[in-house]
């Protein structure tokens, strides 16, 4: 029997797919526990439309990550804290410190555990800071720091 199944089944399938599984196991189990309805010609369009709002809505959300990616290579973060001698920091910059500086001085809300610090920042100057804004798209953004 032909069912689609409505959430992720171990050893079946994954949720929105078509599969074929057994008469007993869809009957007795799969349909009345709602894991999956009958592959009926309606409930196949249904997915098949489903599927398709989906994968607009992802290029639409890929669409604005490219734009921000865009924005955000072209700004610069000015962060002011407190050096020693030689240009030194006391202790260094964190992500959480670039996320807020990033909401006031730009108005962009990011979260700090999408910023990603290669080398730790403890010297004043300009350095470069990864920002992963959607799956498969970061941008580099410049972070100034200088003594207060």
């Amino acid at each position: 029997m032909k069912v689609i199944l409505q959430q992720d089944v171990k050893g079946l399938g994954k949720k929105g797919e078509i599969v074929n599984a057994s008469d007993g196991y869809a009957r007795n189990f799969l349909i009345p526990k709602k894991m999956a309805v009958q592959a009926s010609d309606s409930n196949v369009h249904e997915v098949q439309q489903q599927k398709q709002a989906q994968a607009k809505r992802k290029a639409e959300e890929l669409e604005k990550a490219e734009a921000l990616k865009e924005r955000l290579e072209k700004l610069t973060v000015s962060i002011q804290t407190k050096a020693g001698e030689g240009g030194r920091l006391f202790g260094s910059v964190t992500n959480k410190e670039i996320a807020e500086a990033l909401q006031k001085q730009h108005k962009i809300k990011m979260d700090k555990r999408k910023i990603n610090i290669a080398n730790s920042i403890k010297d004043i100057g300009e350095t470069s800071v990864e920002v992963k804004v959607y799956p498969n798209v970061s941008a580099s953004m410049k972070v100034k720091v200088q003594a207060e």
